[in-house]
C-alpha cells in the first residue's frame, strides 16, 4: 500500500470509520475488553451482507465467466507446505526496537511514513539502518533511537494435537490450491490452461496493523491461480474478446498510468503473454463493475526491488483513495516456483500431459484483498454533502436492497407494509421500519446505501400502488405493489 507523503488519516477515512462503527458495517473484535489485540475486525450485519454481495460479483465476473473451479481449503497447513513454498525463510518483515522505551516498529513502513521516501521491498537491513540514520527517523513515542534490527516471520504457528506438532495458519489462501492441484487436475478432467479459485481467510502476524480494514492480522482473500503451459501462453482463443480493451498500465519509472489496449501491450512486450494480458483485463473490468471509476484504477508494474520473492513478473492493481493509492490485487507470474517447490519437497510429481508433452505448469495469480477492496468501494461512494451522508453504492452491492416504510406508524398502513415486507423478504434483502418521521427514515437509509425506499401510504390502500423513492436523486414514482418483485429484479440487476 502506497500512501501520499505526510497525508496521514483523511477526513473521509475518519467519516467512514465513524459510519461503519455506528451503523454496523465493521468494528474492532473483542472491543469490550481492554486487552483486545489490534488487527482483528468483525463484520456487522451490513458489512457481512455487503461482503457477500461483493463475493457474488467476484464469482459472476471472474469465476463463472472464465469457467474456473472453486475450492474451500483448510486454514491450518503443515510445516512442510511452507518449507516448500519458501514462507518459512522469506515471509518476513524488517523490524527495529526503540532503545529507550522498547517500542517495536516495522522499520520500512516507519521510514516511509516519517519521510515520504519509498523503501524497496527487498532492501537489506543495513540499508534501512542507513536510511533511518540519514533521515533522523526516531521512535514516535519517546524520540529514542532505533536499534535491534532484525527480520520477523509473519506466520502464526500453531501446535496440533497432544504432541503439538508444528503447523501454521495459512498466510495466503493459494497454497491450498497448489498442494491440491494434481488431484483437482485429475478428478475434474481439465486441460491447461485452467484456473482454480478460493475465497477465505488468511492470517499474517503484522507488526503494526492499523487503518481499519487496510492492514489486518486476520483477513479475507479471493485468490485465483491460473495453471498454464509456458510454451503455449499465447495460445488462448478466449482472450481475443478483450484484445481491444484498454488497460491502465503504469510501467516502472513512469509517474502516471497509460491507456493501452491488451493487443498493444502484448505487441510492445509490456506483458509477457496473451494469457497475462487477458487476466489483467478481467481483473480491471471487475473493479469497473464494482463501481470504481477507471481514472482511479491503475495496474502498476513492480520493479525487481519490489516483487515478491516468488514472482518473475508482477503488477499491482491499485485504487486511488483519500489515503493515496492502495494495492487491492497482486497480479503475479509465479513461474514454476510453487509446483516445483512442492514437487521437490513432497516427492510427488506435479508434471502433467499437455498436447502429448509432459510439462510442469506455470502459475499466474490474481490475489485479491477482499477487506481493503470493500474499504475502497465504501470510500469511493461515500458522499458528504451539506451535512448529509449518502452512501451511493451500486444497487447490487448495497447491503439492503430496499426499505419498506409505512408513511406513519398507524393501521392500516403498518399491516399492509408488513404484508409487502413478508412477500419480498423471501427473494430480497429488505428491511421494515416504522420508527420516526418518513424524512428521517429516508436519511437513515440513504446513509447506509439502500438504493430505494418503498413507502406505503394512503393511496396504497385505495389503489394498491406504493411510492418508490430513489436514493441518489430523491425522485419518486408510483409502482403497483404486485409489480414490486419484477421492479426490484430489474433495478438490482448487474450491468
Amino acid at each position: 500500500m502506497q500512501l501520499k507523503q505526510d497525508k496521514g488519516v483523511s477526513r473521509k477515512f475518519e467519516e467512514l470509520i465513524k459510519l461503519a462503527l455506528e451503523r454496523g458495517f465493521f468494528s474492532s473484535s473483542s472491543e469490550i475488553y481492554g486487552d483486545a489485540p489490534a488487527g482483528f475486525w468483525d463484520y456487522g450485519p451490513l458489512g457481512a451482507a455487503m461482503k457477500r454481495k461483493f463475493i457474488e460479483l467476484w464469482r459472476r465476473e471472474l469465476v463463472r465467466r472464465d469457467g474456473m473451479l472453486e475450492i474451500d481449503g483448510a486454514q491450518i497447513l503443515s510445516k512442510s507446505v511452507f518449507k516448500a513454498s519458501g514462507h518459512l525463510d522469506s515471509f518476513v518483515d524488517p523490524i527495529a526496537r526503540c532503545g529507550r522505551c522498547g517500542a517495536i516498529y516495522r522499520v520500512d513502513k516507519l521510514i516511509e511514513e516519517r519521510t515520504g521516501l519509498h523503501v524497496p521491498e527487498r532492501l537489506n537491513l543495513d540499508e534501512m539502518r542507513r536510511m533511518v540514520e540519514e533521515n533522523g527517523v526516531r521512535c514516535t513515542r519517546c524520540g529514542g533511537e532505533l536499534t535491534g534490527y532484525s527480520h520477523f516471520n509473519m506466520m502464526f504457528r500453531v501446535g496440533v494435537g497432544v504432541a503439538e506438532a508444528d503447523a501454521y495458519l495459512r498466510p495466503e489462501t493459494c497454497q491450498n490450491i497448489f498442494v491440491d492441484f494434481l488431484r483437482i487436475y485429475k478428478t475434474m478432467r481439465r486441460k491447461l490452461p485452467f484456473a482454480i479459485a478460493q475465497y477465505g481467510k488468511s492470517f499474517r502476524n503484522e507488526v503494526s496493523p492499523r487503518q481499519g480494514l487496510l492492514r489486518m492480522r486476520e483477513f479475507y482473500q479471493a485468490e485465483i491461480e491460473v495453471f498454464f503451459n509456458p510454451n503455449r501462453a499465447n495460445d488462448l482463443p478466449r482472450a481475443d474478446a478483450v484484445m481491444d480493451y484498454e488497460l491502465r498500465l503504469q510501467q516502472v519509472g513512469e509517474s502516471e498510468p497509460t491507456e493501452i489496449t491488451c493487443r498493444e501491450a502484448l505487441g510492445r512486450g509490456l506483458v509477457s503473454s496473451k494469457l497475462v494480458a487477458y487476466y489483467l483485463a478481467l481483473i480491471q473490468q471487475f473493479y469497473e463493475k464494482a463501481g470504481i471509476p477507471r481514472e482511479r484504477i491503475r495496474l502498476r508494474q513492480l520493479g525487481e526491488d519490489e516483487k515478491a520473492f516468488y514472482a518473475v513478473e508482477a503488477w499491482d492493481l491499485e485504487v486511488e483513495t483519500s489515503l493515496g493509492w492502495i494495492e487491492l490485487v497482486a497480479c503475479n507470474n509465479r513461474g514454476d516456483h510453487d509446483l516445483g517447490g512442492h514437487q521437490r519437497m513432497s516427492g510427488h510429481e506435479m508434471e502433467v500431459l499437455d498436447d502429448g508433452q509432459k510439462v510442469l505448469p506455470h502459475v499466474f495469480e490474481l490475489s485479491m484483498g477482499v477487506d481493503r477492496s470493500l474499504y475502497c468501494i465504501l470510500e469511493n461512494f461515500l458522499s458528504l454533502e451539506d451535512g448529509r451522508t449518502v452512501l451511493r453504492l451500486p444497487p447490487y452491492l448495497a447491503p439492503i436492497d430496499a426499505a419498506i416504510l409505512p408513511l406513519v406508524s398507524k393501521e392500516p398502513l403498518t399491516s399492509r407494509a408488513l404484508e409487502i415486507y413478508d412477500e419480498l423478504k423471501r427473494d430480497f434483502d429488505v428491511e421494515y421500519d416504522d420508527s420516526g418521521s418518513i424524512g428521517r427514515r429516508y436519511m437513515r437509509y440513504d446513509e447506509i446505501g439502500v438504493p430505494i425506499c418503498i413507502t406505503i401510504d394512503h393511496q396504497t390502500i385505495e389503489d394498491g400502488s406504493v411510492t418508490v423513492r430513489f436514493r441518489d436523486s430523491a425522485h419518486q414514482i408510483r409502482v403497483d405493489a404486485s409489480d414490486l418483485s419484477h421492479f426490484l429484479r430489474e433495478w438490482l440487476a448487474y450491468p
